[in-house]
């Protein structure tokens, strides 16, 4: 498939990414590699060099580390599940780009959303199926 570059009149390519209950809008824009989560800095917003992979992850995958800016704008969740949010966000953005890089995105498995979110508590039990303590007397 032939190489689809961003537009001048589309300067930029927007995808929403979601796991467990965090939500990410993520827009991507040729440019340097910056990556900017909620108004801050990747460095800033996350400490932990796990998450840090994890976001960039979709990047690395498809060779374009410094070829696109990304600003997200996350809310939801806890670090991890936000993480994964963006992560999908960015990969869904960069499928649109190129259909060679679709295909490496989606072998990796970044295009499928993590459906796993915590399951619902049950009356009559303490959690999702935790049983109180059984009393023969």
């Amino acid at each position: 498939m032939a190489k689809k570059e961003i537009a001048n009149s589309q300067k930029f390519i927007y995808a929403t990414g979601k796991r467990k209950s965090a939500i990410a809008r993520v827009r991507i824009t040729p440019g340097t590699g910056k990556i900017t989560i909620n108004e801050k800095p990747l460095d800033e917003f996350y400490s932990l060099e796990t998450l840090k992979a994890v976001v960039t992850r979709p990047f690395a995958v498809a060779n374009t580390i410094e070829k696109y800016d990304v600003i997200a704008t996350v809310h939801g969740g806890g670090f991890s599940a936000q993480a994964g949010a963006v992560a999908h966000g960015i990969a869904k953005a960069l499928a649109t780009t190129d259909g060679d890089v679709k295909t490496l995105v989606k072998r990796a498995g970044l295009l499928t959303r993590d459906s796993r979110v915590k399951e619902r508590r049950k009356y009559g039990l303490k959690k999702a199926r935790k049983a109180p303590q059984f009393s023969k007397r």
